[in-house]
């Protein structure tokens, strides 16, 4: 009796290739502002909607080409189901914020909860793993604590969308992470369960004469479009969160958000007002002890 078979030489390691699909997901989301002020004629619910019915339906053909029909099914238990039924909820509410805050210009408001995001995660990781929290993490999490305390005081009408953004995504991937199931048969459970709300969404709109699709063919082509543009950061991001370890993968989510920021300040024209300036600052502070803590800790890992 054999074993199993050996990866061929020139596959990549399982972390490396979770690097890679980690920093493609991030480089697409961090760009995605670009994409949604296209289709922002098109009401946030819509648009919502169509990510999620287009996802389904590429999905669909993906996995019926690598005949992953009966793996996925025999995967679906009740509990799984009721886990990605959560998690459906969840990136739906961190979809329906974000592309609504873009259409009415608060990409700063939601790249502010993306650099959050990755210290939630730590939170969570204390919280609901029972990991444990090193001083200098402690630090990180009060410093970014500070700025977002600090943008509360100054009455950042935005703040609420940022906490959202990164509260949401935070729960999204402690889920898919812990959840049975792999990233592409999670994925297309998701969309399933909330392809009838979808569709339901979209009958109404049309029902009452305010479809955005049908209009013109520019922005069906960029609604269709909204399939690929949702389906595939999802899938490189949860195959990601399964060949990396929690924090390592929280590293990489500060691509994203300094690509929105940038956006935001160089191509959108947004203002920084003293208060933003000074939280953005506190926050990139403690991401930055984050971000040292971490890469000196796996060195030390690495050496053992």
């Amino acid at each position: 009796m054999t074993g199993p078979a050996a990866p061929p030489p020139d596959a990549p390691p399982p972390v490396r290739s979770g690097l890679l699909l980690g920093v493609g997901a991030y480089v697409i989301w961090g760009l995605l502002p670009l994409y949604l002020k296209l289709v922002s004629h098109v009401p946030a619910l819509q648009v919502l909607a169509h990510r999620v019915l287009w996802s389904a339906a590429m999905l669909a053909v993906v996995v019926v080409a690598l005949k992953r029909t009966r793996a996925i099914l025999a995967l679906a238990t009740p509990r799984t189901i009721l886990m990605l039924a959560t998690s459906a909820l969840l990136i739906a509410l961190n979809w329906l914020v974000y592309i609504w805050a873009i259409d009415h210009d608060h990409v700063l408001d939601a790249s502010l909860g993306y650099f959050i995001n990755p210290l939630v995660n730590v939170a969570l990781g204390v919280v609901v793993l029972g990991e444990r929290v090193r001083r200098v993490q402690g630090v990180a999490i009060a410093l970014a604590a500070a700025g977002v305390a600090l943008l509360a005081l100054a009455s950042g009408g935005g703040l609420w969308i940022s906490l959202v953004l990164a509260f949401s995504f935070s729960f999204y991937g402690l889920i898919r992470k812990v959840a049975a199931i792999d990233a592409l048969g999670g994925l297309l459970i998701e969309t399933f369960l909330l392809a009838p709300l979808a569709l339901g969404v979209l009958l109404v709109a049309y029902g009452q004469g305010h479809s955005g699709f049908g209009q013109d063919r520019a922005t069906d082509g960029l609604l269709v479009l909204a399939g690929a543009v949702t389906a595939a950061p999802l899938l490189m991001f949860a195959a990601a969160a399964r060949r990396m370890p929690y924090a390592a993968l929280g590293l990489l989510q500060y691509i994203a958000p300094t690509l929105q920021f940038s956006l935001a300040v160089f191509v959108f024209g947004e203002h920084l007002r003293p208060a933003d300036i000074a939280s953005f600052a506190l926050i990139w502070l403690g991401l930055a002890v984050y971000a040292t803590d971490g890469v000196r800790t796996a060195r030390a890992v690495s050496r053992r």
